[in-house]
């Protein structure tokens, strides 16, 4: 079956791709100061490479996103096993978690934005999760050029859900070259450390004093040659900050980032308990972008919205867990402008 390509576009000039495969954005254009628009996401040069990809361009994971230590955890006083994907760890719900589901899509709009409205009904026992779980996922782009991405998921069965959106961000342009030159302001003072197979221990932190303090924004690549364990461990960035949303209602400034030359910026604000910050560490020159150029190490950063990786292992985490009568809510704003 044919992949169809659907577009959101704003009248500030931003225009947003994406396919009902895994929900994926494919594109997102946004002008530079001068008016030039480029795809600022990293992305497959064949739709078809969506079906199998195994680097999540674009798409939404679930049923829980980041990592579950052993592949495994415990609700209810039951004991689920999970698919393995990184060694003995299950990451971004498996191997054919939520981005490989085919989503339906509906379309909207009216006079301050474009939507669409992305549906997805995982049975009981999807890659070992329990519980049939009814996901909705809108993409609404307003006149300003700002998407939000909100999510909605009910349950028959006490489950688990955290769900994020895993794009790789270049505002210099997919394809460009590296991103270490962006600079990088994350207002928030802690974070989760993690072992050397990048899963929590369970503390918290304070950044200050790490290479993971970008409270004063700077570049990137400034300490992205770190000796820190968790920067060895990870070949660069991979870390969860600790945002504190609690509610749909209520978003956090997680993050802004800057790209000197284009001037092009994204904040993103978030109802999210955590955001991962990832510098595209595993890009290893053999995928190729539309641009018909090849994706390296730290050409792209990711900044993921979710609960805390592991949080279903770590009681002393922001709960996951949903039961029935219950509705899980997130939403993220990327707020795309001109420095």
């Amino acid at each position: 079956m044919a992949i169809d390509l659907h577009q959101l576009k704003s009248p500030a000039g931003v225009m947003v791709s994406f396919i009902a495969v895994g929900g994926a954005i494919t594109a997102i254009d946004v002008p530079d100061r001068v008016g030039d628009r480029v795809n600022v996401v990293l992305a497959h040069r064949d739709l078809e490479d969506y079906r199998t990809q195994s680097v999540y361009f674009g798409a939404v994971c679930g049923r829980y996103a980041n990592r579950i230590a052993g592949a495994a955890f415990e609700l209810a006083g039951r004991r689920y096993a999970l698919t393995p994907t990184d060694g003995t760890s299950s990451v971004h719900g498996g191997r054919r978690g939520f981005d490989k589901a085919i989503w339906t899509v509906d379309r909207g709009s009216d006079a301050d934005a474009e939507w669409a409205v992305l549906r997805h009904t995982s049975p009981d026992a999807d890659e070992g999760y329990p519980g049939t779980l009814d996901v909705t996922m809108t993409y609404r782009l307003d006149a300003a050029g700002c998407l939000e991405i909100a999510y909605e998921a009910v349950t028959d069965r006490p489950t688990i859900v955290s769900l994020t959106n895993h794009s790789y961000f270049n505002l210099a342009g997919e394809g460009s070259g590296d991103i270490l030159g962006h600079i990088l302001e994350i207002p928030l003072a802690a974070y989760t450390p993690s072992d050397r197979h990048l899963i929590p221990t369970g503390e918290v932190a304070a950044v200050e004093g790490t290479p993971f303090d970008f409270r004063i924004p700077r570049p990137i690549g400034e300490g992205i040659r770190s000796a820190h364990p968790m920067m060895l461990a990870a070949r660069g960035y991979d870390v969860n900050y600790v945002v504190g949303g609690r509610s749909d209602a209520a978003l956090v400034r997680a993050c802004r980032v800057v790209e000197p030359r284009s001037g092009r910026t994204l904040e993103i604000h978030t109802s999210a308990p955590g955001m991962q910050f990832y510098s595209g560490n595993n890009l290893d020159g053999m995928l190729v972008g539309p641009s018909a150029r090849t994706y390296r190490q730290s050409d792209a950063f990711c900044l993921e919205p979710h609960h805390f990786p592991d949080t279903p292992n770590k009681p002393m985490f922001p709960a996951a867990r949903l039961d029935p009568g219950e509705r899980y809510a997130s939403r993220t704003r990327y707020i795309f402008g001109l420095a």
